[in-house]
């Protein structure tokens, strides 16, 4: 996992790459995802570059690959996922490829357009078949001179002449026959009619059976016309007025024996074509199966030789134009991983010339890398979005696993909901190995899941702090038994029966000996939640333990900067910074917290009407003044916040001047050069040879006493310096007083969860338990369901995000504000895996 505790040492390198061989190098290392590579040619034109030939090749075979795919998802197949990642395709490799893609692609091609053509074919035939068969009961012949005559009925099947006229008109009676969108029949007719001037007699019936729509794909059952005319300019109206509405129009045979033996040969034709149809169909399955076994694997050595080439165009060549060379970040325990990696390329790729790595001095900030797991990638995340840590610098986030569920939990303190959230993280991470949960598109659920560790703890936390404050769905629990003893106080007081008739509300004196026996084993005494004065009890307890925990936790942030300073050797900033903010905040703040602590223990139930208020006491403290109605908690008390105060007072000026005239003086004083000495910037050490242990070599000496933030300590700018340290000085001073009471937070929302709590079991759950019968028990039924529903949503979901954000704050403004500046960027490594680093 590497360091969690501060960001790893990382170095900038360069590659030396034999031309033959630094494909096979750069694919070695993006399946090992080691180095970040920096654009040695950022002013040169992603066209112009050399290997935009080789990129060019790649992205017509992306095209090809979405041919491919959207002739799969159109068979309505699913491209399934790569079963294993093939490595990158060598130069032939990715010649073979490109050929089998272009000749399935082209098969496809032909195939695809073969199918439209014998289906719009076999449509076609059929349609014509319709026509003809619905045009038979139009024009059916006429019946034998012997046979008597047939009755006329008016239906649509009656044949359009009279049978007795038939023999007279049959040479001078055209038709048109054909079939025409459902859509458009009643404005053909109209504008048939009135074109024609009623020179006709069209008929129109819908097809037996719906056909695909062309145009759109659609199935629609069209209708079939027949339309008889006298004329030929008639006739030439009607064709026209059929081509502008689209109509497909089919010769009709004049003679009903030619019409019988052009069904007939119809009948044929659908026969054959169906053959056809159904043999250039499993063809095309063929061609999708390969299609759909092949295509995964490609996509992804595609992709990857794509990157690969991108990689190279960032690279420049050297005089000889024979090798490349390439700039890195590296982070230094895995250089001898990248030499393996170059040593395997190129053996892979032949070449006899080994390519290799060298360390190059650097003053330019080198990126951050925080190595994670599954477990402090949700915590990490938590961090990253205030700011990626300055390089090397101290990583809030293994202190947050513990403090952010901690501060979460009082907020959020509830035996029961914590052990419902609990479960459902903990169902998270038994089942994170599932597809099902991994998966899924809902944004807000993988959220949830991201961060299901975090959850997992919190919700532990909250059962702690649950226990603490003693409930559980609002509800206390008696564990063990009371410290409070009724019975003692009935015994030494005089209640009677007209008393307790007149006194719904009996008061326990702790000073009666046996009412109070001491403190609870754990938590809070049950009793207290049957108390009128329970609400005043915990504000008091839930108010201190908040500005206790706040000031611990602050102070624990200005601990932290410590590190920083002794890493990056600015041992001046333990004096002139860190000793000024502890004295500071422990002057003033820390003694409240004594104070606190002090109040608790010296004063007991028997001397509690005489407790001096500590509010007056702090109040007084900056007053530089003594209260006579308010008694001091100890002897001495107005002289010891006197120099307390004082003494936070002159920290400030420390705090303000103190590290500018410091780079000041430093700039000032003449420096000494050993004669001999080796110029750190202008050579180049060997690598992993002569290498000082613990030191990186692009680490300047500027560099280390600044601590990674300014580029150059020898032009320091004096007002600069000073309004950076004033601004520092402003927010330090006023941030402890106003992150002191930030803290209070922590009470608002503990006391808000809750009454929310109580006011939900009053008011929805303990109705159910109203009837004595079995009428109870109906109703508890669906006034539990209500108070599960609301539970889950107002309790766990609203409150819960609630105490998550405003945790989220104590984290990135009171805590990591005081040692934390997040100035960094990450290191992004060429990989080919996206979880590389996890």
């Amino acid at each position: 996992m590497g360091s969690l505790f501060r960001s790893e040492e990382v170095c900038l390198a360069q590659l030396f790459l034999q031309s033959a061989s630094a494909y096979s190098c750069i694919s070695e290392l993006g399946e090992r995802g080691l180095l970040e590579f920096r654009d040695l040619n950022p002013k040169v034109s992603p066209f112009q570059r050399r290997f935009v030939g080789e990129v060019r090749r790649c992205e017509e075979m992306e095209k090809t690959f979405t041919f491919l795919q959207q002739e799969l998802r159109g068979a309505g197949r699913v491209l399934g996922p790569c079963p294993e990642s093939p490595r990158a395709p060598a130069a032939r490799e990715a010649l073979r490829v490109q050929e089998q893609s272009e000749q399935l692609a082209q098969e496809l091609r032909e195939v695809t357009r073969n199918r439209s053509s014998l289906r719009g074919r076999l449509r076609d035939l059929r349609q014509y078949l319709h026509v003809l068969r619905e045009g038979q009961r139009f024009t059916s012949l006429p019946a034998p001179l012997s046979s008597p005559p047939r009755p006329r009925a008016l239906s649509e099947r009656e044949p359009i002449l009279d049978p007795s006229l038939h023999q007279h008109l049959e040479r001078k009676i055209n038709f048109v026959a054909g079939v025409i969108h459902p859509w458009r029949v009643t404005a053909f007719e109209r504008l048939l009619w009135r074109a024609c001037r009623g020179y006709l007699v069209a008929s129109f019936v819908e097809m037996p059976e719906p056909m695909e729509d062309p145009a759109t794909g659609e199935s629609i059952t069209w209708v079939i016309f027949l339309i008889s005319y006298w004329g030929e300019q008639i006739g030439q109206k009607i064709r026209k007025i059929s081509d502008c509405f689209h109509c497909q129009v089919y010769p009709y045979p004049e003679s009903e024996a030619s019409r019988t033996d052009t069904i007939t040969g119809l009948h044929n034709q659908i026969q054959d074509l169906s053959v056809v149809l159904e043999e250039t169909e499993q063809y095309l399955a063929q061609v999708l199966d390969k299609v759909a076994l092949a295509l995964p694997t490609w996509r992804v050595q595609v992709q990857k030789m794509k990157a690969i080439y991108l990689v190279l165009n960032q690279c420049s060549f050297d005089v000889t134009k024979k090798c490349l060379i390439a700039e890195v970040w590296c982070p230094v325990q895995d250089l001898t991983q990248v030499q393996d990696a170059l040593r395997q390329g190129s053996y892979q790729s032949g070449s006899s010339v080994e390519c290799f790595v060298q360390r190059v001095p650097t003053s330019e900030s080198p990126p951050t890398l925080i190595r994670t797991n599954k477990f402090t990638a949700g915590f990490q995340s938590i961090v990253d979005a205030y700011g990626v840590a300055s390089y090397q610098e101290v990583n809030p986030a293994p202190y947050a696993i513990i403090t952010f569920p901690f501060i979460f939990a009082i907020m959020f303190g509830d035996v029961g909901h914590g052990l419902l959230m609990f479960l459902f993280a903990l169902w998270m991470v038994l089942y994170e190995d599932s597809p099902c949960l991994r998966q899924g598109t809902n944004e807000i659920w993988l959220t949830f899941f991201e961060g299901r560790y975090l959850i997992l703890l919190m919700g532990a936390f909250s059962i702690y702090t649950g226990f603490i404050y003693n409930e559980c769905f609002s509800k206390a629990t008696a564990i063990f038994p009371s410290a409070w003893s009724v019975a003692t106080m009935a015994n030494h007081s005089s209640w009677s029966s007209a008393y307790l008739a007149t006194h719904p509300s009996l008061t326990l004196d702790p000073n009666v000996t046996g009412v109070f026996r001491g403190p609870y084993p754990f938590g809070i005494d049950p009793i207290w939640s049957l108390a009128t004065n329970h609400l005043n009890f915990l504000n008091s307890f839930k108010m201190k333990m908040s500005v206790v925990l706040g000031i611990v936790h602050m102070g624990f942030g200005v601990v932290l900067g410590v590190f920083n300073h002794l890493h990056f050797q600015q041992q001046h900033r333990l004096v002139l910074e860190f000793l000024p903010e502890i004295i500071f905040l422990l002057a003033l703040f820390g003694y409240l917290v004594f104070l606190i602590f002090y109040k608790w223990i010296k004063f007991s139930a028997a001397d509690s009407l005489v407790a001096p208020s500590i509010l007056i006491h702090f109040i007084d403290m900056f007053l530089f003044t003594s209260n006579a109605e308010n008694l001091p908690l100890y002897p001495g008390q107005v002289p010891v916040q006197t120099v307390l105060v004082v003494l936070a007072l002159a920290s400030v000026p420390v705090l303000l001047l103190g590290t500018p005239l410091y780079q000041w003086c430093r700039q000032r004083a003449p420096r000494t050069v050993r004669l001999g000495a080796p110029v750190a910037t202008g050579e180049q050490e060997p690598l992993l040879e002569g290498q000082e242990a613990g030191n990186s070599v692009n680490t300047t000496k500027e560099d280390v006493e600044s601590g990674g933030h300014s580029a150059d300590a020898k032009h320091l700018d004096f007002a600069e310096i000073f309004m950076h340290q004033a601004i520092h000085t402003i927010e330090y001073c006023l941030g402890c007083v106003s992150n002191t009471a930030s803290y209070l937070r922590l009470w608002a929302l503990s006391l808000a969860h809750a009454q929310l709590s109580e006011v939900l079991w009053t008011m929805v759950m303990r109705n159910g338990f109203v009837g004595l019968s079995y009428v109870g028990g109906v109703v508890l039924v669906p006034v539990f369901a209500a108070f599960a529903v609301l539970t889950v949503a107002i309790l766990l979901v609203m409150e819960g995000l609630s105490a998550f954000l405003h945790a989220l704050r104590l984290h990135w403004v009171e805590f990591q504000n005081k040692f934390y500046v997040g100035a960094g960027y990450k290191l992004c490594p060429f990989a080919f895996a996206s979880d590389t680093w996890e």
